[in-house]
């Protein structure tokens, strides 16, 4: 995998994730990013954004005491 698909495949599962895509966008990216790419970019965002609500609620919990 390239660098610059491995950025390609990061942005692109970020704004899956945001929930805004434009078509043109959807089809270059289905066209030029393969599977394990994708599936792998999409396992490390999940993660990313799973520590980043636990690291903002201990913060929260933290802050309350």
């Amino acid at each position: 995998m390239a660098k610059t698909g491995n950025l390609k495949a990061a942005l692109a599962v970020f704004w899956s994730f945001f929930g805004v895509r434009k078509r043109r966008d959807y089809d270059d990216d289905a066209q030029s990013l393969t599977p394990r790419q994708v599936i792998l970019a999409g396992l490390i965002g999940a993660a990313v954004f799973v520590l980043t609500i636990l690291l903002v609620v201990y913060a929260v919990l933290q802050l309350m005491q």
